[in-house]
């Protein structure tokens, strides 16, 4: 390929669903709606877990770590997505376009580990509750934090290695926002290896934690089994079912966006699908935590009730 080109790529150019405003006017509104919500939702339960000291807890600290990953992945890209939707022709510079991506790549990758780490102290928890803050001690809870970062650094900074720097085309990304797989597919250079490593970070980050879940929470429902008092099981099934759904909900979106075959071009229902865990995720996990949780319940109350 000539060198004519090979420009100096400075912008590109955001499409989402610009070819459909009727559908962009409808998406704008419910992803506001689900910003608001996860913003406020996950910002409520930080404070909550900072303020009442009932809430420090091993389970309440991992969330806690859970609530401020999901509060920086949507401040990441939703606040900019939204603005685009009125923009004719909305741009973003390669830096903040690579600043994106980066990110929430890191971030997302964090919560994959950190997902499995929440399954391991219910486990604790369920299975050797007498031993369970000997086992679950505050040294090792904030290693395990330490080491879910340390793993989504290592992939994320060797995709960053393995990222292309020559360009073709009008460089318009046929998405809301810089994303990993669309970004690739403007790229001069061979990305065969970009694509490879990308298949097999998405079965690094994905199918071990995803796998230890299932055999942690499979030991979990023996264990609950065995409990003789109903309200015993009832109480053991209430702390893990709203982990339980959180799981469902963030590997299953992530699952079908990478690990089902790449095409050539990004497709309308893969670009929603793309914003279930940008804004949908982060925005039920808040949900489902406080809606469920008597102890978030009661601290909410204790915090805001009085001044009611």
């Amino acid at each position: 390929m000539g060198a004519s080109n090979r420009t100096v790529v400075t912008e590109f150019i955001l499409i989402g669903l610009s070819q459909h405003p009727r559908a962009q006017a409808v998406f704008f509104g419910l992803l506001l709606v689900a910003y608001l919500i996860s913003f406020l939702g996950n910002g409520l339960l930080i404070l909550l877990s900072i303020a009442d000291p009932q809430l420090h807890t091993p389970m309440y600290f991992f969330l806690c770590v859970l609530s401020s990953i999901d509060l920086i992945l949507t401040s990441n890209a939703i606040p900019e997505v939204l603005a685009n939707c009125f923009i004719p022709r909305p741009t973003i510079s390669l830096s903040r376009c690579l600043a994106q991506m980066y990110i929430g790549l890191l971030l997302i990758s964090t919560e994959c580990v950190l997902l499995a780490v929440m399954a391991y102290d219910r486990f604790a928890a369920i299975c050797q509750p007498l031993h369970y803050m000997q086992i679950m001690s505050w040294r090792f809870c904030i290693c395990l934090v330490a080491a879910s970062v340390a793993i989504a650094l290592l992939n994320t900074l060797i995709t960053v290695v393995l990222q292309p720097t020559d360009f073709c085309g009008q460089h318009i990304i046929n998405h809301f926002g810089c994303e990993l797989q669309s970004f690739l597919k403007l790229a001069c250079s061979d990305t065969h290896i970009n694509e490879i490593f990308m298949h097999v970070f998405s079965l690094f980050i994905l199918i071990p934690p995803f796998g230890f879940i299932v055999v942690t929470y499979g030991r979990i429902g023996l264990a609950v089994l065995r409990i003789n008092s109903r309200q015993g099981r009832k109480k053991a099934f209430s702390t893990c079912s709203s982990h339980l759904a959180v799981v469902s909900i963030f590997y299953g979106t992530i699952m079908i966006m990478y690990l089902k075959p790449q095409e050539k071009s990004v497709s309308d229902q893969e670009k929603v699908i793309s914003v279930a865990y940008w804004a949908l995720t982060p925005m039920l996990n808040p949900l489902i935590y406080s809606l469920s949780n008597r102890d978030v319940k009661g601290a909410f109350w204790k915090l805001f009730g009085r001044k009611v």
